[in-house]
């Protein structure tokens, strides 16, 4: 339990006096902490108020309690705890009159040092109760007087402090330094207002406690109260300086400490300077310096203040990741992720080699690679960048699938075709249920195998075979130099001009003359032939006497003696007519030019059907 001393004062830090003020530098551990918690009467000659054992004390009167009470009216009705501690306080009912109502003698201290006094105080009137005149405001001296109670050390009022809408505790403080030969003070409290509807309140906390300079420890190695560094590039000795702010000492001593854990510490013998340089480490250690204002005050923990510890992290190596076990899949399956186990405090980063090499994925235990191969998965201590001495291989090993084409075959009228699935691998599944790479049939329809390789990788291959359907040549055409055959319907055909040599292209280069065309489907079932007059007309003429294209002729007419060539006008109208071997026309009409415009011809050749076309003047 914790006492609460209640009185009728509040400190609020907005209205402290100059005087007060906290230690602006480094702490020790409380030498004096007073919390209340033991209940009952204070120490005799501490106080000349009366004690009242219970709630709610009258004015003049004080209680230690965890509540403040319930029958003054006005009062809070709560307590809550301070940021400190918890459990009892002072309560106190101010008196009618102002003055000290509270001396207390703090000993065990050091001589020549620096020292912070605080306490927590609370205005316990609620600002709902009606008060003729107004409330009464706490306001409380403190005051520190050195040993012999000849001198005051240090003093300062809190000002007034007004109700607050809910309790709220608000913390004060002295700083001042003990006489040389003295070990302890007093510590005395004034009210400053006069008793009446308010001036209540509560004081918890009452703590004296070394105040020394803030101290900082550096190395020029590092700009940071900490050195991360990987263990392989350990041993490391560090030249270490402290650095006090002088916010509190005019003096200063120092003895430096070591720690394994930052609990427990160790004077380092015969480091009593403000520079220290360490041992070669292997291991993580702690460092900080005690500082004091007098050196007999280095061996009382009371007495001196300490630095923040700096800290030599030496950080494990990471052992290699161990890998859950390679992949294998077929080029046309989805790529897995690679992935291996680690260490909590691990991460993993990817690389293309065993070492060097650019990062390819970095904080993550699983990779999804885009091709096959071997990935190295490397160990890392994540915000250290320590990583393992060796990286872990995982490969993906991707197998290449057959490759077979879908074919389109044809097959004649009661014939048989031999189907060859195109690849070499362990096992053939046809759809017929054979298992050799070829197999014969006898039929039209859709045939498919299954491939599979050594690596159990597989591919379809998908086999149409059709009835050879072979009607007939539709039309040949010449096409200036051109001679292309048409069939009478789609399918898969071959064409030759001379019988023997045959191609998949129905459209030859060829120069006038008569032609036999041959059409063989590709199963080799049936070849037809057609005897073909190849024309080779000209599109246009230009006859300027300079020897090219001066006039219209029709190359391959010499080799047909019986054939007839006309030329009309747009309207029709017949220009010139005559036997096709030696045919010429230059353009004119009984000795006159004709103008420049599109012309037409008909030519007929006997047991040939008749070619029409058109052809341009252009002068």
């Amino acid at each position: 339990m914790k006492y609460l001393f209640l009185f009728a004062l509040f400190i609020t830090t907005s209205q402290a006096f100059s005087q007060l003020g906290f230690c602006e530098g480094s702490k020790g551990d409380p030498i004096f902490h007073e919390t209340f918690n033991g209940g009952g009467p204070l120490p005799p000659n501490t106080t000349t108020y009366t004690f009242v054992d219970g709630h709610d004390p009258n004015d003049g009167e004080y209680t230690v309690s965890d509540e403040i009470g319930t029958e003054i009216g006005g009062w809070f009705t709560y307590l809550p705890n301070t940021t400190i501690s918890n459990g009892n306080a002072l309560i106190v009912n101010a008196s009618i009159t102002a003055g000290q109502f509270y001396e207390y003698r703090v000993s065990g201290l050091c001589e020549n040092t620096s020292y912070e006094f605080s306490a927590f105080l609370m205005n316990i009137l609620s600002p709902t109760s009606i008060c003729e005149g107004g409330h009464i405001p706490i306001n409380v001296k403190f005051q520190i007087w050195d040993q012999t109670d000849t001198e005051i050390l240090a003093e300062g009022s809190t000002g007034d402090i007004q109700t607050k809408n809910s309790p709220q505790w608000e913390e004060y403080a002295l700083t001042f330094k003990s006489e040389p030969g003295q070990a302890s003070v007093i510590l005395r409290m004034y009210n400053n207002s006069d008793g009446g509807c308010g001036n209540d309140l509560a004081i918890d906390d009452i703590i004296f406690r070394s105040c020394g300079d803030l101290t900082e420890i550096s190395t020029p190695m590092v700009d940071a109260s900490e050195l991360n560094l990987c263990e392989e590039n350990a041993p490391i000795s560090l030249d270490l300086t402290a650095t006090p702010d002088f916010s509190a000492y005019d003096d200063h001593y120092f003895q430096w400490q070591e720690s394994t854990n930052n609990d427990d510490w160790d004077d380092i013998p015969g480091e009593i300077s403000d520079e220290y340089t360490t041992p070669q480490l292997s291991s993580s250690r702690y460092y900080r310096v005690k500082v004091a204002e007098d050196p007999v005050n280095l061996a009382n923990n009371l007495c001196s203040t300490v630095s923040e510890p700096f800290l030599i992290n030496i950080v494990e190596t990471p052992k290699a990741p161990v890998s859950n076990g390679d992949k294998t899949i077929c080029s046309n399956e989805e790529i897995p992720s690679l992935s291996v186990e680690i260490e909590d405090d691990e991460t993993v980063n990817w690389y293309a080699s065993e070492i060097g090499a650019d990062l390819l994925l970095e904080n993550s235990e699983n990779f999804t690679p885009e091709d096959g191969g071997i990935y190295y998965a490397e160990a890392v201590k994540p915000g250290f960048e320590c990583a393992a001495s060796k990286r872990t291989p995982v490969e993906l090993e991707i197998y290449e699938v057959p490759l077979a084409e879908d074919e389109k075959l044809q097959i004649c009228e009661q014939g048989e075709l031999e189907l060859d699935a195109g690849v070499d691998v362990s096992l053939y599944n046809w759809s017929t249920g054979e298992t050799t790479r070829k197999i014969s049939v006898n039929t039209p329809g859709n045939y498919r195998v299954d491939l599979i390789n050594s690596n159990g990788c597989s591919a379809i291959k998908n086999i149409e075979v059709t009835a050879v359907d072979l009607v007939g040549i539709e039309d040949i055409i010449s096409d200036e130099r051109k001679l292309i055959i048409k069939p009478m319907v789609n399918g898969e055909f071959e064409y030759s001009i001379d019988g023997n040599i045959f191609q998949e292209s129905n459209e030859f280069n060829l120069s006038g003359g008569v032609y036999t065309v041959y059409m063989r489907d590709k199963a080799g079932c049936e070849t037809i032939s057609q005897d073909f007059p190849h024309l080779v007309f000209p599109k246009f003429i230009t006859p300027n006497g300079d020897g090219y294209n001066d006039s219209f002729r029709v190359k391959g007419l010499e080799f047909f003696s019986k054939s007839r060539i006309r030329i009309y006008d747009r309207y029709g109208k017949l220009l010139k007519s005559g036997n096709g071997q030696n045919f010429s026309w230059d353009g004119r009409l009984d000795g006159r030019e004709l103008p420049s415009t599109d012309y037409w011809y008909e030519i007929k050749i006997e047991n040939f059907p008749v070619q029409k076309g058109h052809f341009s003047l252009i002068r």
